[in-house]
């Protein structure tokens, strides 16, 4: 390596030394605590800063004349979060999930009013058990199902009620919401407690148990469940088990997406 590349080099350093320290607490900072808290010159910090200033990575305060990072940096932030695949981050955990419960796990999110599936993990024990007849791609209505009413219980509350309207409750099974009102309350219980419960609403024979996934904004964008045969997921291993870890995948996949939740996983007790 040259002589004027390694010196460049170290001045690339010192700038992502420089921009570390400025992202440390939620104020301003002068050329002499800064050259003070990383032991570099105060001429190569003013020069170095005075570069971010002009490239927008930070920004002077015209009065004190301290530094703090700069809007540009927010950009490119989001451009790098904007570029995540929620399916590929999600995929190694779904799998892990499966085999820890040893059931059938989906991702979904809602696409024009209803839950539609992005991917499937099914753990088969027999070849010639009872097995979902989900897929891939294919949609639920949002009302019935442990997914669709976990998404739509974190959506505005006009935009929920334009989808209900839109597209109606239609009978499932015997156990299915079809009440408004009663969908409605049964929503809100849903946003409180963070999870949601299919008490065989969209399958006979089928229970399901779903958590939300967010974005780095700390919105809702996605939901993944854990399905399986009522006769092996019983509302008191929902209570005892699955709430929660359904919940803690929920919340390991939302902070590989960006954002950590501070209401994550507060279910039931872990086993």
């Amino acid at each position: 390596m040259s002589a004027n590349k390694s010196a460049n080099v170290r001045a690339i350093e010192k700038g992502c030394h420089i921009l570390t320290f400025l992202s440390n607490g939620n104020r301003s900072y002068s050329i002499r605590e800064i050259s003070d808290g990383l032991n570099i010159p105060k001429p190569t910090i003013h020069r170095i800063l005075s570069t971010f200033c002009g490239l927008g990575y930070a920004t002077q305060d015209p009065v004190s004349k301290d530094y703090r990072l700069g809007f540009r940096l927010v950009e490119l932030g989001e451009a790098v979060l904007d570029r995540i695949d929620l399916r590929k981050e999600a995929e190694p955990l779904l799998h892990k999930l499966a085999d820890r419960v040893q059931e059938t796990v989906h991702l979904a999110r809602l696409d024009d009013g209803q839950s539609v599936y992005l991917d499937k993990v099914e753990h088969i024990v027999n070849p010639l058990s009872l097995r979902m007849v989900s897929r891939i791609g294919m949609r639920n209505y949002a009302h019935s199902c442990a997914l669709g009413k976990v998404l739509l219980a974190f959506l505005p509350e006009r935009e929920c009620n334009a989808i209900l309207t839109q597209k109606g409750l239609p009978r499932r099974t015997q156990n299915t919401i079809v009440d408004l009102q009663e969908l409605k309350e049964h929503l809100k219980q849903i946003k409180s407690q963070d999870y949601a419960v299919d008490n065989e609403e969209n399958e006979d024979g089928i229970r399901c148990v779903a958590a939300p996934i967010r974005n780095y904004r700390g919105e809702v964008i996605a939901g993944i469940s854990i399905s399986g045969p009522s006769v092996r997921i019983s509302a008191e291993r929902i209570n005892r088990q699955l709430k929660r870890q359904v919940m803690e995948t929920a919340a390991e996949i939302t902070e590989k997406l960006g954002y950590k939740d501070p209401t994550s996983a507060k279910g039931g007790d872990k086993t």
